[in-house]
């Protein structure tokens, strides 16, 4: 597969999603779209991965919630 954006994946795999939806496939080309939307959907999967372990690694000690203050008193 060509390195596409995840923006490009999302779009991609909504059309594999609505051609499937529809129920026009023939049998072999139904097979083939869910063949495209896993491989999509698992493409998908490691670049939101990829990015939590980057913010992971970014801020030394994981992801605080929103609104979290450092300097709050517990």
């Amino acid at each position: 597969m060509t390195k596409i954006t995840f923006e490009e994946g999302i779009e991609k795999l909504e059309n594999v999603v609505t051609r499937l939806e529809n129920g026009d496939l023939p049998l072999d080309e139904s097979f083939k779209a869910f063949e495209e939307g896993t491989k999509l959907a698992k493409t998908l999967k490691k670049m939101l991965d990829d990015g939590d372990k980057r913010i992971r690694e970014l801020t030394d000690d994981g992801i605080k919630p929103f609104g979290e203050d450092e300097d709050a008193e517990a």
